[in-house]
């Protein structure tokens, strides 16, 4: 299984944060919960986000999109905001086509939000910092 290095917001030290665990990942140092930000494929997928535990962010994405790039930071934000709350999983489109199909992908950016396996909220296109913070904060409250 694929792992993220993720750098501690709170002590600036560099954690392996492994892409699929029970639990919410914390710094080995400090101990505080960080931001879990990793990648999926068609092949782990499941594994990393259709699991039970923690809500899931899915970033469908492309490198070719000006949108994608735009929306990146602002994701990443509210997986740093909300550590321990939520993952973030990214999924590349172009080297992921069976999920592209499975998730009738026909716009990057798109995003979903799963909870304990199933999809709760879908949003497809770029939108302002604002307007995605509320959008998940409602989808986390359903």
């Amino acid at each position: 299984m694929n792992k993220a290095i993720i750098k501690c917001p709170h002590c600036g030290k560099s954690n392996r944060v492994p892409a699929a665990a029970d639990g919410r990942p914390r710094c080995g140092s400090c101990h505080k919960e960080l931001p879990w930000v990793v990648e999926a494929s068609d092949e782990d997928f499941s594994a990393i986000a259709e699991q039970p535990g923690v809500p899931v962010l899915v970033d469908f994405w492309a490198v070719w999109c000006g949108p994608c790039r735009m929306v990146s930071p602002v994701l990443d934000q509210l997986a740093h905001e909300r550590a321990g709350h939520i993952k973030l999983v990214k999924v590349d489109v172009d080297h992921s086509p069976q999920l592209s199909a499975r998730f009738a992908i026909q716009a990057v950016p798109t995003l979903m939000v799963i909870v304990d396996g199933k999809i709760v909220a879908r949003q497809a296109g770029a939108a302002p910092a604002p307007v995605l913070r509320s959008w998940l904060e409602e989808a986390l409250s359903k």
